[in-house]
C-alpha cells in the first residue's frame, strides 16, 4: 500500500508535477494557461514553481478531464460555477478509490 506521510514542500518544479500525474510538462503548462486556479510563482530565471494548491487543483483538472471525460470548458465551468462541489466530489471518489484498493489488497492475502 502506498504511503502518504510524505514531508510537505512549498514548491514544486514543473517536472515533479509532470511525473506526480505522469504528463508531460507541455500539458502542464497548458493546463496552467487554460485554468485560472492554476497560479505558479516564477524564480528569478522565470521557472515555475508550484504550491501544494496548486498541485491540489491539477489533481481536480485532472480528475475531471482525464478521468471523467470532461471538455476543457465543460472543466472549467464546473470549476467556475461549484468549486465546492467539484472538490467534494474529488475527495469522495479519492476516498472510495482508496478504499476499492485496500479491499483489492485484503483480498489479495486471503486468496490461496
Amino acid at each position: 500500500m502506498e504511503q502518504e506521510h510524505q514531508i510537505a514542500r512549498i514548491y514544486y518544479t514543473i517536472g515533479e508535477v509532470a511525473d506526480m500525474f505522469k504528463v508531460n510538462t507541455s500539458l502542464i503548462r497548458f493546463w496552467e494557461k487554460e485554468f485560472d486556479i492554476i497560479q505558479p510563482k516564477k524564480n528569478k530565471k522565470g521557472n515555475r514553481l508550484f504550491t501544494q494548491k496548486d498541485v491540489d487543483n491539477f489533481h481536480l483538472i485532472y480528475n475531471l478531464v482525464k478521468e471523467r471525460g470532461y471538455t476543457l470548458k465543460g472543466a472549467r465551468e464546473k470549476l467556475k460555477k461549484n468549486p465546492e462541489d467539484t472538490l467534494k466530489e474529488y475527495e469522495i471518489i479519492r476516498s472510495l478509490n482508496k478504499i476499492e484498493n485496500f479491499l483489492i489488497d485484503v483480498k489479495k492475502h486471503l486468496e490461496p
